[in-house]
């Protein structure tokens, strides 16, 4: 079963998040960073393009042998579907048509959605919101595991079992930890999501349909791409919450490894994200950050210093704060973090 993982609880801390005043004190300093701010035209062309290719993906592989389509949705189909999500979460914070356009940017990413089988564009981004507004409070940022997960998933083998259920747990998780009513715009998402797919199985049959789902759960499980979800808020370093990942697997996740800028400015694209680090060097050479995911992945599986609890929590108070640029209320290439 593999060595028991020593942290019994989360890391409980008495400060605000972290990401509010770095980004007073960084555009105190460098105001020029307001000027990345806005909404990412080639954004909708790239979301179209792997749309385009998941579908000429599913119609190659509608007829080939079972094992074919197992196999094809995990290296291609996974990889495309995980970054379709995070094509989501770049829409999710209205940034492919801009704030002045939402109804534009919710039907982009229900299109997104399309092949990823399940309906989740909707739902994602307002439990996506509070993860920003409200990062580690105890009861609103379901981002962080609840504590069967903390206490069950403990030792190295069950860590390896919970990161390829992690898909699951990120869908179940919120409608037990936080749910919200389902809103109109959640009941058109699943209207469209499974009238597609009754139509995909109609034409094209059950290993279409699989195709697109289980490369959604293969894509976001064990899969070099998911090292985003572990590596992003994991506490590997005692007090550093936040950490980003500046390896090429950038190129396939609209940037998302650059997780430090990102929080700091959640309004600013992630095409756009290196310039910010560019700008702003002192703000985030000199805290850890990773060159691979695969390795993060591994790191997590085998050190028993580190497991599902290991992930900073406080107790926010009601407040305003800033996500998006609007007032709204309620290292080392092995894979170890720089410290450099």
């Amino acid at each position: 079963m593999g060595a028991t993982v020593s942290r019994s609880d989360y890391e409980w801390v008495y400060t605000e998040e972290p990401h509010a005043s770095r980004r007073k004190e960084i555009l105190a300093k460098y105001p020029q960073i307001k000027q990345l701010m806005g909404s990412d035209p080639s954004l909708k062309y790239k979301v179209c393009v792997l749309v385009f290719l998941q579908f000429l993906g599913v119609y190659l592989v509608h007829d080939q042998p079972w094992w074919v389509v197992f196999i094809m949705s995990y290296i291609y189909g996974g990889t495309i579907n995980h970054s379709l999500t995070l094509a989501i979460h770049e829409i999710a914070h209205n940034l492919a048509f801009g704030h002045g356009r939402p109804l534009a940017n919710r039907a982009l990413g229900m299109f997104a959605n399309l092949p990823i089988g399940l309906p989740m564009s909707v739902s994602f981004k307002k439990y996506h919101l509070e993860h920003h507004r409200y990062q580690g409070d105890e009861k609103k940022d379901v981002d962080i595991p609840c504590k069967f997960e903390g206490n069950f998933f403990n030792n190295t083998f069950l860590k390896l079992i919970w990161v390829v259920l992690q898909p699951y747990f990120y869908t179940f998780r919120p409608l037990f930890i936080r749910p919200m009513p389902v809103s109109h715009l959640e009941v058109i998402n699943f209207i469209v999501q499974f009238s597609f797919d009754a139509l995909l199985y109609k034409y094209l049959g059950l290993k279409a349909v699989f195709y697109f789902i289980q490369g959604t759960f293969l894509g976001t499980g064990l899969h070099p791409l998911s090292g985003h979800f572990i590596s992003e808020h994991y506490m590997f370093i005692k007090g550093q919450e936040t950490y980003s990942y500046y390896g090429p697997l950038n190129l396939l996740t609209f940037n998302v490894g650059y997780h430090n800028e990102h929080h700091d400015f959640p309004s600013i694209p992630g095409t756009r994200l290196p310039q910010v680090k560019k700008i702003a060097p002192e703000y985030y050479d000199n805290i850890p950050h990773y060159d691979s995911w695969v390795s993060v992945i591994y790191n997590f599986i085998t050190d028993p210093t580190v497991g599902p609890y290991s992930r900073v929590r406080r107790n926010i108070r009601e407040r305003g704060s800033t996500v998006n640029g609007t007032s709204e209320s309620n290292g080392t290439t092995n894979g170890k973090v720089h410290t450099e």
